[in-house]
């Protein structure tokens, strides 16, 4: 699975004043939510981030590191890492400490001066609140993620249109009309529709000349391609072609279905051959799909096209479905889930139960008598099991939705669908976990998987507290393997529900003590993971880390990592018929690495 996320980025402002000389650490607002001017394929809109804790989710943000201008190739890049983050409803502050490696130390002093003043927060966008004010169209992030925090120069130019810096000040903009284009501003925008198309500077010049207008100059764009990829007049003259022919209709398709995934996610870079179709409508897909495949189109109207082309070619519905696909996968991607990240991904070739098996400790080595003789060894084994079953829905897109090149109802379907199948998933996972009135699965030994035999179950529930994280703590350390020998378990994650998230934030926090009886010993000691969907709100878990000790696994099955799409003309459907399907099991396979405390 591509786990590769597109982050965005804005500017904000270091707090020298506030810096700890002896540990290193400084605070900065890293945002304020100002609203910012942005474009997209659909044109001009103000995009404003949410700083209502409940939009925020600074899980990713906690531990994170500092890194040089967004850079991430190299272990260099990283300055320091975040030691806390929170959001207030009106801004996002955080305390950043610098590492003491030699060459950060110049750029610490830097900061100390005052000197290197600007800080720039790295973050993703799950979901989009889209509103008009004064006639402006305003997208607000309503559930985000920040990732990192870069120390960064200067702000860049407005003018050049560069997303990943930001002016983030404590001062409003109250989003306007849609402004009038400036002839200097159309002719940028008709140069930056050459760029993409590939066209030459006397096309420029020509649209310039003719005073055309930015509708104008993408339409005259689209014509310059569609004729320049026109059929050629063929002679009987044998050649040898090589490589993949231009005019091959599957190859068509593909250079349409990239182009029209680039429409929706304008970020994605389009390869050269599917520049020609950067702005055609899925109409005129249809057309030269048809056209290609040696059908009159004259007299058709739109949506007359797109129906045919539904009906009487394979291609038009697969480059649906595939930009579908593409766009579902972003969307499920990028879906949190808090539960997944304590578990262990593998794989399974068939829908057959998944029988794992857990071997004891290794035999402990023994003296040799005076015969010379060594001794056999026995590892114990024990075995749980679960299996992979299949999730889908079935989804239509309209022929309405096509003729209308409705591509906000299109791209809105598709990531609906891709977090409807990242939430499938955590729901899974959380109704296992919470199976049996809350005690977990029955495993193999008939027991639930939290009972007081598997000493993974406090007596008594209770609140988050010193104490009660010692007794979590002690008693994973203390945990015996299948041969009745200690095994010491180390923890690792704090799992807890959102009505406990401030007080284990509290508890995990790294501050800096007055005395031996202020020390906090769980400071840094585990992470925090916030679970929506758990059920009670007090009920608060201890784990281990899934790569030390088998607990919760889930699986896929093999080749269909993730869910898959598949799509057909319709027929219960005047459009398409866009089938999601997802195979995927989960289970426990064993007790040791997990700790439940009923909470109070």
């Amino acid at each position: 699975m591509n786990d590769t996320i597109t982050l965005l980025t804005r500017r904000a402002d270091l707090a020298p004043a506030s810096a700890n000389r002896d540990d290193r650490t400084v605070e900065v607002i890293w945002s304020t939510g100002a609203p910012v001017r942005r474009r997209d394929m659909a044109g001009p809109y103000v995009e404003r981030l949410s700083l209502d804790p409940q939009a925020v989710d600074l899980s990713r943000l906690q531990g994170a590191s500092v890194l040089d201008a967004h850079r991430q190739s190299a272990v260099r890049d990283v300055l320091g890492s975040v030691q806390s983050a929170t959001v207030d409803g009106q801004r996002g502050t955080a305390l950043i400490r610098f590492s003491s490696r030699p060459e950060v130390e110049p750029l610490w002093q830097d900061v100390l001066s005052g000197i290197l003043r600007h800080v720039s927060v790295g973050y993703s966008v799950e979901e989009w609140a889209e509103t008009t004010e004064n006639g402006a169209r305003v997208l607000t992030a309503v559930r985000w993620t920040p990732h990192e925090i870069s120390l960064v120069p200067t702000p860049a130019d407005p003018g050049a249109r560069i997303r990943m810096e930001t002016n983030m000040t404590d001062t409003t903009i109250s989003p306007g009309p849609p402004e009038t284009q400036t002839r200097a501003a159309i002719n940028m925008e008709i140069r930056s529709i050459a760029r993409i198309a590939g066209l030459d500077q006397s096309w420029i010049d020509g649209q310039i000349d003719a005073a055309a207008d930015a509708d104008t100059a993408r339409r005259a764009a689209f014509e310059a391609l569609a004729s320049r990829s026109a059929p050629t007049i063929r002679t009987e003259q044998v050649r040898v072609e090589m490589g993949e022919s231009q005019d091959d209709p599957a190859l068509r398709a593909r250079q349409m279905g990239e182009a029209l995934y680039a429409r929706i996610n304008p970020r994605h870079d389009l390869s050269e051959p599917a520049r020609r179709y950067a702005y055609a409508t899925p109409v005129d897909m249809a057309k030269e799909l048809l056209t290609l495949r040696g059908e009159s189109t004259m007299a058709l109207s739109p949506a007359s096209l797109v129906t045919r082309a539904l009906h009487t070619t394979s291609d038009f519905p697969i480059i649906l479905g595939n930009t579908v696909g593409r766009v579902l996968r972003d969307a499920y991607q990028a879906a949190p889930s808090g539960i997944r990240r304590l578990g262990r991904q593998t794989s399974a070739r068939d829908f057959r139960s998944v029988n794992k098996i857990m071997l004891g400790e290794a035999p402990l080595l023994e003296k040799l008598n005076e015969h010379g003789e060594i001794k056999a060894g026995t590892m114990a084994e024990a075995r749980e099991a679960y299996k992979i079953e299949t999730w889908a829905k079935k989804i239509g897109i309209t022929r309405q939705v096509l003729v209308n090149d409705d591509l906000g109802a299109f791209s809105d379907l598709a990531r609906r669908m891709g977090q409807g199948a990242a939430e499938t998933e955590a729901r899974i996972l959380v109704t296992l976990l919470e199976a049996n009135s809350g005690n977990g699965p029955t495993l193999s030994d008939i027991k639930a998987l939290f009972h007081v035999d598997h000493g993974n179950k406090a007596a008594s529930g209770a609140v988050i507290s010193d104490a009660t994280l010692s007794a979590a703590r002690l008693a994973l350390r203390t945990q015996k393997g299948i041969d009745g020998r200690i095994i010491r378990v180390t923890p690792k994650n704090l799992l807890v529900p959102p009505a406990l998230e401030t007080m284990a934030e509290k508890w995990l926090a790294t501050i800096a003590p007055a005395t031996a009886a202020d020390v906090n010993p769980f400071s840094g000691a585990m992470s925090l993971v916030v679970e929506p969907r758990l059920s009670s709100a007090t009920r608060w878990y201890v784990t281990a880390d899934p790569g030390e000790i088998d607990g919760l696994e889930f699986a896929y099955l093999s080749g269909n990592e993730g869910p898959q799409v598949e799509s057909r003309s319709g027929w219960d459907v005047d459009g398409v018929e866009i089938r999601v399907i997802l195979d995927f099991g989960a289970g426990f396979i064993d007790h040791r690495g997990w700790f439940q405390n009923a909470g109070a």
